[in-house]
């Protein structure tokens, strides 16, 4: 006898997969994304501009705690930049890789400023000259002194660290800055350092220590233009103070 197949009863049919509704933070990185590339980098909040870096570097999970509570430990988005991967991994939800991601990011934004004032005329780019030694310095928690080398056409040569020191001071030798100078036949030179106390105003020390490194050079015919201290609250010129 030939069997008749029967037709399912309603509600009783073969079974549909239910799709699970989207998590929040993924529609949230949808839309994130899309304001971005929309309206330009300059509409994102410093926490969304961290978000949006942090979305390649953890894929599954909602990032928006984490720029937040880095934002907060480091005060900035430049403070988080310059932070030391040991600090970074102590922020709940940023591990090893996350810490190394984000110092490449740093680095990144440095070798791209250093490129801009190689093919400039260092002395007239103070704007990006400004943002390089923030960059650089303004977070350090130790002094360091740095030299940028300069040619006859006060471009880069160079920018090097001759010293570095405890919270408060770094040993400056002249006589090494003026042996460097002859070396890289630089003809200028800026002088930077940094003081890890937040405050630029230069010291009594800083002044005397400049002439001393200006006197060691007059003779070989080699000009300071410049001797920036960078700290957090922004970055001093001598020259600016009437102090060269």
């Amino acid at each position: 006898m030939r069997q008749v197949e029967e037709a399912p009863l309603p509600g009783f049919g073969t079974a549909r997969p239910v799709s699970a509704p989207k998590p929040h933070w993924q529609g949230h990185r949808d839309r994130l994304r899309t304001k971005l590339i929309d309206r330009g980098a300059n509409a994102l909040e410093d926490y969304e501009l961290l978000e949006t870096l942090l979305f390649a570097f953890i894929p599954r999970r909602d990032v928006k705690p984490i720029a937040k509570a880095l934002l907060a430990r480091f005060g900035s988005l430049s403070g988080v930049l310059a932070a030391r991967p040991a600090d970074l991994t102590k922020v709940a939800g940023v591990g090893e890789t996350v810490a190394a991601y984000l110092k490449a990011t740093a680095e990144i934004g440095a070798r791209a400023t250093r490129e801009t004032l190689k093919a400039r005329t260092v002395i007239s780019s103070w704007t990006a000259l400004q943002d390089y030694v923030k960059r650089e310095l303004q977070h350090e928690g130790r002094e360091q002194f740095r030299v940028l080398f300069l040619d006859r056409k006060n471009q880069l040569i160079t920018d090097e660290t001759l010293g570095h020191g405890t919270v408060d001071h770094a040993p400056v030798y002249p006589r090494e800055i003026a042996r460097r100078a002859l070396e890289l036949q630089a003809c200028s030179l800026i002088l930077v350092h940094n003081h890890p106390s937040g405050d630029p105003t230069p010291s009594r020390a800083d002044i005397d220590m400049t002439r001393e490194i200006m006197d060691a050079l007059d003779a070989l015919e080699i000009t300071v233009h410049d001797h920036l201290i960078a700290a957090r609250s922004g970055v001093l010129s001598f020259r600016a103070q009437g102090l060269i």
